[in-house]
């Protein structure tokens, strides 16, 4: 029987037809049904024309496309699910970063967590909720990956709280891996490594070119090469003193930790050069939105119009459903799921980043053990704090969301706790609309 994958917020255009490109490259799915979701009928639109551009010029005559604004009707008959929404848009979005910076918490990118990273997830998650509660009622076999921010809380909360087979994942372990990779010299074909942690602070444990021990030549790489130290100035100096490499990019770890963003400073020193989200720039993600909202239109012309590439890129969501319903080839990836004695030193049921192996069985994790001490202190922080969220979401409990912002690293070392608690009120006021859990509790 042919598959069915459904897309779950198609209206992220670039994302869904890179993956149906990739999804149609393999055999088994040539004949499937691919069956686009989003509220936004304009956007849908776009999608649905993109990807009849890519069933056109593969001549994937077999191929079923369906565009649809009833997510019952996308999920009925999904083998597979991919989910990537926005709650509450850009708009909202600004408050994340505007609140805590007038606050003096200066944040780069904010969809993680830290202050921005927790609102976002709070207004995210019930309608993510919905989405997997649908999942267990139409098509409860199916497999749902996540692409959605914040990514641990949102796995954490959607494993614990439905029976849906989840996971999260993310383009920073391989991209990450890539880069190294490209630093010494090594084809990617010849490079393993172990990667385990949080999402965006997962680190990799090894890192081998030929089955040797390559992280000498990245310190090399790193201490000698003053490009590749000033592309990911962050991220590399995290390296030289924590001695393992980090999985994203320095904009992101900028926020994670309280060595890098809190004094101007700093900023400038480590921050301000680099690449990647212009990581020394205070909201740099809400001036890329700025300009989406503005634009988008334009941009989504030029995406959906562009040339069409039938190579497969590298993203891991195709070889999943290949290796769950498809020809059945096994794959390994980085994936995001609960902490069932996987990793020995972070706190049992938080969402970790770990390999998991993809097969007819389904979705297979792998006991790693335990993190290097000083890693387990930085990763245990983030954690807990997000575990904290998580039972704060949970329960409509703003104690604890003030509690987890209180102990994020770069807010404790910017702030008091009252200075934090008048913060997260604000916040909390700015959000009010999306919030409804905060009046009863999201499952009252």
């Amino acid at each position: 029987m042919a598959a069915k994958i459904a897309f779950i917020g198609a209206g992220s255009l670039v994302f869904t037809k890179n993956l149906v490109r990739d999804l149609l490259t393999f055999p088994a799915f040539q004949d499937c049904t691919i069956a686009l979701m989003d509220i936004d009928s304009e956007r849908l639109a776009f999608a649905k024309a993109a990807v009849q551009n890519i069933i056109a010029a593969g001549e994937y005559r077999n191929t079923v496309l369906e565009a649809t604004t009833s997510r019952e009707e996308a999920l009925t008959g999904a083998n597979g699910v991919v989910v990537t929404i926005l709650a509450g848009g850009f708009d909202v979005y600004r408050n994340d970063v505007e609140i805590p910076k007038k606050y003096g918490v200066d944040i780069n990118i904010g969809d993680t967590r830290g202050p921005a990273g927790i609102f976002r997830f709070l207004r995210t998650l019930p309608p993510m909720l919905e989405i997997c509660r649908d999942v267990e009622r139409i098509c409860p076999d199916a497999i749902v990956l996540n692409y959605t921010n914040p990514m641990a809380m949102l796995c954490r909360a959607l494993q614990s709280e439905t029976k849906a087979q989840v996971t999260g994942l993310c383009h920073s372990v391989q991209g990450t891996a890539a880069m190294l990779a490209g630093w010494i010299g090594a084809p990617m074909d010849e490079v393993t490594y172990t990667c385990a942690g949080i999402n965006h602070q997962a680190f990799y444990l090894d890192f081998k070119w030929k089955g040797k021990d390559a992280y000498p030549l990245i310190r090399r790489a790193v201490e000698n090469d003053a490009a590749i130290y000033n592309e990911e100035i962050v991220r590399n100096e995290m390296f030289l003193y924590l001695d393992y490499y980090v999985t994203e990019s320095s904009g992101h770890n900028s926020e994670y930790n309280a060595w890098f963003r809190k004094r101007p400073d700093l900023i400038e020193r480590y921050c301000t050069h680099g690449t990647g989200w212009n990581p020394g720039e205070y909201g740099a993600i809400i001036k890329y939105g700025e300009r989406m909202k503005n634009n988008w239109q334009k941009q989504m012309e030029a995406w959906r119009d562009a040339p069409v590439d039938l190579a497969r890129g590298g993203e891991y969501a195709s070889y999943i459903f290949n290796a769950a319903f498809g020809d059945g080839t096994l794959f390994a990836f980085n994936g995001n799921v609960r902490n069932a004695g996987l990793i020995d030193n972070l706190p049992e049921g938080a969402c970790v980043e770990v390999p998991v192996l993809a097969s007819r069985k389904g979705l297979s994790p792998i006991h790693v053990g335990k993190l290097p001490d000083h890693l387990a202190i930085l990763v245990n922080t983030s954690a807990r704090c997000e575990e904290l969220a998580v039972e704060g979401a949970l329960s409509g409990d703003r104690r604890k969301i003030l509690h987890a912002v209180a102990f994020d690293p770069l807010t404790s070392a910017v702030l008091s706790l009252e200075e934090i608690n008048n913060m997260v009120n604000e916040m909390f006021e700015a959000n009010r609309e999306w919030l409804p859990q905060f009046d009863k509790g999201i499952n009252a």
